[in-house]
């Protein structure tokens, strides 16, 4: 299925463990209970690894080309497939955060022309974000131990999350670990897309069949 409406894209970025993927997975429960088609978009730094790349620390030009390109790929994807919210588990300035906080982690500074490249690869898909939320460190939460996990790095990651959005100017909601805040992000995703939804034209509804009646309306002959 396709669509000729430009979908609605909400992005999040923010360092690991907190609660990007949580955040969009209660925006797509309360759209779908709403009736709206939503793709969710995620998984990249995984699939990165799966594709032989390095991640987290060791991010590297060539990985965070690949996330930023992938994570476009799959935008493309959702929307060909006709989903009217595509909700994106990492915006493209989250790659440029992760590539920035691991040069600075490895004390290695990237050729300017390689960051520059970078960062105007990601910033053409800011037109694009009908909202953006930027998730807030908070240490005091619980993370999994599991994973490839620097505490520093975390730091890092969240500092140059935080820098990029101040410095290029990019309105986005911040989103702290208060559920009161990330009740109040939810409610501004879903009041947005049920806002956008009721003004944007729908396709007309098929007529029936001569002797069917539509689904769900009464058929009781007539006496």
């Amino acid at each position: 299925m396709t669509t000729s409406t430009r979908p609605l894209r909400i992005g999040v970025i923010g360092t690991h463990s907190t609660g990007k993927t949580t955040l969009l997975k209660r925006i797509e429960m309360e759209l779908r209970g709403h009736g709206l088609t939503v793709a969710r978009t995620g998984q990249l730094g995984k699939r990165a690894a799966a594709a032989g790349l390095p991640k987290m620390q060791h991010h590297t030009a060539q990985s965070t080309e690949w996330i930023i390109a992938q994570g476009i790929l799959d935008e493309i994807n959702a929307v060909a497939q006709g989903a009217e919210v595509v909700l994106i588990d990492r915006a493209a300035h989250d790659a440029i955060a992760y590539f920035e906080a691991a040069m600075a982690f490895r004390a290695e500074t990237p050729p300017r022309t390689e960051r520059d490249r970078l960062l105007t690869l990601a910033s053409t898909q800011l037109p694009k974000y009908d909202l953006l939320f930027a998730t807030v460190l908070d240490e005091s939460m619980p993370v999994d131990t599991s994973h490839d996990y620097d505490p520093h790095f975390r730091r890092l990651v969240d500092d140059r999350v935080h820098r990029l959005l101040a410095n290029d100017v990019i309105p986005h909601q911040r989103v702290t670990s208060d559920p009161d805040s990330q009740a109040h992000a939810v409610d501004v995703a879903v009041q947005r897309c049920l806002k956008e939804a009721l003004v944007r034209p729908r396709p007309p509804a098929a007529s029936p069949s001569p002797g069917r009646p539509f689904p769900g309306s009464a058929s009781a002959p007539c006496a």
